[in-house]
């Protein structure tokens, strides 16, 4: 039960930043930053109680790699979506006058760039994780919260204009019930991130075929 504990507060507070700091308008540096900072400690703070997944795409990449329990799949993901609505509920009652401008995916070009930006930088965040949270090479490191709070920042910058930067289903589900994206469309946040950390494993268990 600690472990699904963990993974609910780690994912409440990365979105309660996420939502906090989009909605008070910030722009630039800012919002990457505090988001990024905001994995990146909850990462440190939990990780030797759950693995900090923190994201059920992580947790799909964290399986198939092997490092992951069946039985822990389904309630990691589940106390990571509650941490994720949560946080929108708290996020919306602390700042009451926001409204929201959803990101809209209507035209077929649009729903592509929405699905590669969050296919390829999910793929990156969960392939930084497996190798720096996981790999026998790297066991024991100091700086795996670091590396992988500074993934969702360069994702953030580089493509969160084009898809909001998700990376995430539970922050998906939490930013359409922001109103950051339309409910609608938030099957294609879900759909390219399992997808993002589906082929990170792949490519895991690929480079690194002795790492059991």
């Amino acid at each position: 039960m600690n472990k699904y504990i963990a993974e609910f507060i780690g994912t409440f507070f990365l979105v309660l930043t996420i939502g906090c700091t989009v909605m008070a308008g910030g722009t630039g540096v800012i919002p990457p930053l505090a988001i990024g900072a905001a994995l990146m400690v909850m990462v440190y703070a939990g990780g030797h109680v759950s693995g900090a997944h923190y994201n059920p795409a992580v947790t799909l990449a964290v399986f198939l790699r092997g490092r992951c329990a069946a039985k822990d799949v389904l309630p990691y993901m589940g106390a990571q979506v509650l941490g994720s609505l949560a946080a929108a509920a708290v996020a919306m009652f602390l700042r009451p006058d926001f409204v929201a401008t959803a990101i809209t995916a209507d035209t077929g070009p649009v729903m592509a760039r929405v699905l590669a930006a969050e296919l390829l930088y999910t793929f990156a965040l969960a392939y930084v994780v497996l190798n720096v949270a996981t790999a026998k090479g790297t066991q024991g490191n100091s700086f795996y919260g670091l590396a992988i709070g500074f993934t969702v920042l360069v994702g953030a910058f580089s493509v969160g204009d084009i898809s909001g930067g998700a990376f995430n289903p539970a922050v998906a589900v939490g930013a359409a019930s922001l109103g950051f994206v339309t409910w609608p469309t938030v099957w294609m946040h879900i759909l390219a991130d399992f997808a993002g950390g589906a082929l990170a494993a792949v490519t895991f268990k690929i480079l690194n075929p002795d790492d059991k």
